[in-house]
């Protein structure tokens, strides 16, 4: 599995695991604070997917 696959899945179970802990702010009412800090998070995840993925072709391109 490549490293711009594997990386950002890892990623998203230890987001969905810490969505699963928090979920106390939720149940308290702070919706914009929890689903704010999920969203950032996967913004960062497609960010570093795409900068990885473009960090591969360019790799190929040069063999």
């Amino acid at each position: 599995m490549k490293r711009s696959t594997l990386l950002p899945l890892l990623l998203l179970i230890y987001l969905a695991v810490m969505s699963y802990i928090g979920r106390g702010e939720f149940y308290a009412g702070h919706y914009t604070y929890y689903f704010g800090i999920i969203i950032l998070t996967l913004i960062a995840i497609a960010l570093l997917h795409i900068v990885l993925k473009r960090r591969e072709q360019t790799k190929s391109k040069k063999d």
